[in-house]
């Protein structure tokens, strides 16, 4: 063989390897984005609340922030709930994934028969506790008894179970609906409160108060707390978007659980009025009721029809549901089976 002839056979094998190359990026980007090379799937998806740290609201900040939807392919229109409105938008399909509290999507499901569905569970532990101020006297829930409870809109399932797990005797209690303002605590207007446990504790310390806590799950009362949820037919007719969607909010909570200190710089970026101490305390607080034994073995938002089933029946025991219907209408855990191999993230 020739130099020249050997010239143009290496140029001849480098261009068929670089060739080969491209190929592979393109079919990997087209795998990923679900469409042709550089094409985003565009979705919206709306917080339920104001921003803050709530751990399902981070997981999505963190995922936009850090370009993981976009190495899923998706471009995020990241929205918020100002007046309660995202479970209208959802069905409506002007947002296609929002936040909702595991009671909620239940209750929804059960009257008026919303298609949602939940497909990833943050709060493994419920989000709801009760204080006390912690100079009252008020020591345990037998000291409920004689005292007033205030509740912000209908008396909680979990208050209820408590009174029953220990015994206390409902009628000697006042209770009052007093929506939304701690200060109706601190200010002798009620002396046990109903609360977020990751909000109004930090808020009322924050007022020169400290209190006592009373979270239900010590009492054996099964709670859980926020989840994912998209339309039913969403889930069914577009599943590899949902899958894209929880994968890359799966990493952004990977993510906010190692990084604390830049996941509230990223926090922050979208609710730079918040304070940074308190949204501390509040990611802290979530990331605290996002363990348990089957996240650790399974994966972070696992979920399992033993703990939907006993949230369901709970609320059918204290009628909180407006009628009976199948529970296991109201998640899936494909989306989370899928996206996991033996509890770690499937990346990307």
């Amino acid at each position: 063989m020739t130099g020249i002839t050997a010239e143009i056979t290496g140029w001849a094998r480098t261009a068929l390897m670089l060739t080969f190359a491209v190929i592979l990026v393109v079919s990997a980007a087209a795998a990923c984005g679900g469409g042709s090379p550089g094409e985003l799937t565009q979705v919206t998806f709306m917080a339920g609340f104001k921003p803050q740290a709530n751990l399902p609201f981070v997981a999505a900040y963190v995922a936009q922030e850090n370009g993981y939807f976009a190495q899923q392919g998706l471009e995020v229109d990241l929205r918020h709930s100002s007046s309660g409105q995202h479970l209208q938008l959802l069905m409506s399909g002007d947002v296609d994934f929002t936040t909702a509290d595991a009671t909620s999507v239940l209750k929804r499901r059960s009257d008026p028969g919303l298609p949602i569905v939940a497909f990833a569970l943050f709060g493994q532990r419920g989000q709801q506790g009760f204080v006390s101020l912690a100079d009252s006297g008020i020591v345990n829930p037998k000291d409920w008894e004689g005292k007033t409870f205030g509740y912000k809109f209908s008396q909680p399932p979990d208050y209820l179970a408590i009174l029953e797990a220990e015994g206390v005797d409902r009628s000697k209690i006042q209770e009052v609906r007093v929506g939304f303002d701690p200060r109706v605590l601190t200010e002798g207007q009620v002396d046990i409160l109903a609360v977020f446990k990751s909000n109004e504790p930090d808020t009322i310390r924050g007022l020169g108060f400290d209190v006592n806590l009373w979270d239900p799950a010590d009492f054996g009362v099964p709670t859980l707390g926020l989840t994912y949820i998209t339309r039913s037919e969403l889930a069914e007719d577009d599943p590899d978007v949902v899958q894209r969607f929880l994968k890359a909010t799966l990493k952004g909570l990977e993510f906010a659980i190692e990084n604390r200190e830049e996941t509230l710089d990223i926090v922050l970026k979208f609710a730079p009025d918040e304070k940074r101490e308190h949204q501390g305390f509040m990611l802290d607080a979530e990331i605290a009721d996002a363990i348990s034994p089957t996240a650790e073995g399974q994966g972070w938002a696992w979920m399992t029809d033993q703990q939907w089933k006993a949230l369901y029946d709970q609320l059918i025991q204290f009628e909180a549901l407006p009628k009976p219907f199948d529970y296991r209408t109201a998640f899936t855990d494909k989306f989370l089976d899928a996206a996991y191999d033996d509890g770690k993230l499937n990346w990307p």
